[in-house]
């Protein structure tokens, strides 16, 4: 009997199936790649402000406490925003007459507060409390990064879940004495582990990863 198909299409078909499954495994690879990326996450982009507010001034060169401003950190889920009042406690003295800051005069005049544009923003369906990580010791800067260096805030960090259980999975490697919390130039010591896992015993951490932790 003749032979129907040509011995090359033996070959053909082993490549187009590895070549199928290659370009399957490939296209969820970059998939997961581009849904981590900046471009998804919003991680990395400076936020445009009705005001330039720039932690880099307030709080890397003129030293204001996080909790100055952000006042319900320790005690509530949300940090807080300042009034405007906490801003002209400054600024009626400070740069009273600056162009730039007449969105804050105007806005103390009226009563109207400022729509500033949110830069960390959290799914509906995830819960996240700013006082139950706080007193837990876990830093400012661990979730928001170098603010002191930040002219304009950007989100530091993806909000994925994938990082935030991270952090739960291994606390030990985040944890800081509570008195360093709002430092923003603490830095992991050399035996962070160690000294993390001696922090996780003393302050009653629980690595929680069950779902109804953040869904609720």
């Amino acid at each position: 009997m003749p032979q129907t198909f040509h011995r090359s299409t033996n070959t053909l078909s082993k490549v187009s199936i590895f070549g199928a499954l290659f370009l399957v495994v490939g296209s969820l690879f970059a998939i997961a790649e581009i849904n981590r990326s900046g471009y998804v996450t919003q991680a990395g982009i400076a936020r445009e402000q009705p005001v330039p507010f720039s932690h880099q001034h307030h709080v890397g060169g003129m030293g204001v406490d996080c909790r100055y401003c952000h006042t319900t950190v320790e005690t509530s889920a949300t940090a807080g925003l300042p009034p405007t009042k906490t801003c002209m406690n400054c600024h009626s003295q400070i740069w009273s007459q600056s162009p730039t800051l007449e969105p804050v005069r105007a806005s103390f005049r009226s009563g109207r507060s400022i729509e500033w544009t949110r830069v960390h923003d959290l799914p509906d369906f995830a819960y996240f409390n700013h006082s139950a990580h706080v007193s837990k010791g876990v830093g400012c800067t661990t979730c928001h990064g170098p603010v002191d260096r930040m002219p304009l805030m950007w989100q530091y960090s993806s909000l994925q879940m994938e990082w935030c259980l991270d952090c739960h999975r291994a606390p030990e490697r985040y944890v800081r004495p509570k008195e360093e919390v709002f430092s923003v130039s603490w830095q992991p010591p050399a035996d962070q582990l160690e000294q993390g896992r001696a922090l996780v015993q003393a302050y009653g951490i629980q690595a929680r990863t069950s779902c109804s932790t953040c869904h609720r």
